[in-house]
């Protein structure tokens, strides 16, 4: 957690300090906790006591490989061991890394078309999974990306002794030629946001 601590200063010092754009300054405001009490990661299939739920949160990002554009900077964590999501539920916020692995997939089809999988080809792909526990009710929950300057933000029910599942999943921007396919090369258009599967509508901001 003190690492955490430090990345997440470390962020907020270079995003106020360097004057970048309105979404790494939400993103950098959000890092800090104003409460702790809000939620707690937990771990096991023990069932949520009475007043509070569970939910269970996945999300995952697919970018080129470390080095891949001679033009990037080396701080970025494109393509390196870890990559950073930060939550900030009602006030308390915790920045998780997920663990970064090779992924490749094929670039054409059967029939030697370019695939339209936005994940073709070779990268490093992210999966971050975490359980946490919390009061049942209405939680306006902050979901930021420093690496790529994107937030979303919505708000979650969770019912009393219930676990819900929480997938944030990625839509990738489009490359122009020669055809218009979606593709992790590009990077990161928005987030779509789903509860046991379904999409949340219901939001405070959309990304920036």
């Amino acid at each position: 957690m003190k690492k955490y601590t430090v990345y997440v200063s470390i962020v907020l010092m270079l995003a106020i300090l360097s004057g970048c754009g309105a979404a790494a300054r939400t993103i950098a405001a959000r890092s800090t906790s104003e409460k702790s009490d809000v939620f707690t990661e937990v771990a096991g299939n023990d069932a949520a006591p009475s007043g509070y739920a569970d939910v269970v949160i996945t999300a995952n990002i697919k970018t080129h490989l470390e080095r891949f554009y001679k033009g990037e900077s080396k701080a970025s964590a494109h393509g390196k061991e870890a990559y950073p999501f930060l939550f900030n539920i009602d006030g308390q916020a915790v920045l998780w890394k997920a663990e970064g692995k090779k992924h490749e997939l094929p670039e054409y089809d059967a029939n030697g078309h370019t695939s339209k999988d936005p994940e073709a080809g070779t990268g490093i792909r992210y999966v971050l999974n975490k359980k946490i526990r919390l009061r049942a009710g209405s939680h306006k929950l902050f979901f930021g990306m420093p690496e790529d300057d994107y937030y979303r933000e919505v708000v979650i029910t969770v019912k009393d002794g219930e676990t819900q599942m929480l997938d944030f999943k990625p839509v990738y921007r489009y490359k122009t030629r020669p055809t218009r396919i979606p593709t992790y090369m590009q990077g990161v258009s928005k987030f779509d946001v789903l509860v046991n599967g379904n999409q949340v509508e219901q939001h405070v901001a959309n990304a920036q």
